[in-house]
């Protein structure tokens, strides 16, 4: 119980930390608020539903990540980010990839996340299908989202443009989702064993 409290204590004290780095002086204040609302909107939900649903270190961690991700982005809008600026002058690159990595990520961290709270709370068990079932709903999360940049874009003018970040690439939109869904298949690939360890772990404390 008190490693529990020392990693909670200092995952919110990283994400503090990035937090109020990103929110001074971003470029683009609109874009910041577009970028990092998911992150303001999952907070308040997982402390209320703490009791109910608790998640793997391993889920906190990637969620704490993903967070970074987000908030980052948003500081510089994702086209502006000055370590992927730098890769595409350097390396003669058609783009700032850091979108790329947000979607690949958009994919790869809900798939912990939709797992777990799968073979908590539903009758699906590990196997073929738990693994079809995740992909499913993280490439439906990824389709949502671009629903909703192309709301703003209908409605932001000018935030919409950094929001969206596509940066000329007529195929942008199907290269988030299609990430997101390789993402979603690695995370599951690569942290299978180690979740299910973790879920065990938690089960035999409870």
């Amino acid at each position: 119980m008190q490693s529990n409290s020392r990693f909670f204590i200092l995952t919110l004290g990283i994400l503090s930390l990035v937090f109020i780095w990103s929110a001074i002086s971003p470029v683009h204040r609109p874009t910041w608020w577009l970028e990092v609302f998911p992150v303001l909107l999952a907070l308040p939900i997982l402390f209320l539903t703490y009791k109910q649903l608790e998640f793997t270190q391993l889920a906190y961690l990637l969620m704490l990540v993903h967070a970074v991700i987000l908030l980052i982005g948003g500081h510089y809008t994702y086209a502006e980010v000055p370590l992927f600026s730098w890769l595409r002058d350097t390396f003669d690159l058609s783009r700032n990839y850091y979108d790329r990595v947000g979607h690949f990520a958009q994919g790869f961290i809900p798939a912990i996340i939709t797992r777990e709270i799968l073979l908590k709370k539903s009758p699906l068990t590990k196997g073929a299908w738990l693994f079809f079932v995740v992909c499913c709903i993280c490439l439906s999360v990824s389709v949502i989202y671009e629903f909703l940049e192309w709301w703003v874009a209908v409605y932001s003018g000018e935030a919409a443009d950094k929001f969206l970040g596509t940066q000329g690439d007529v195929w942008d939109t199907q290269w988030d989702m299609f990430l997101a869904l390789i993402g979603s298949v690695a995370a599951q690939v690569l942290l299978a064993k180690v979740h299910d360890r973790q879920i065990k772990q938690m089960e035999g404390r409870h």
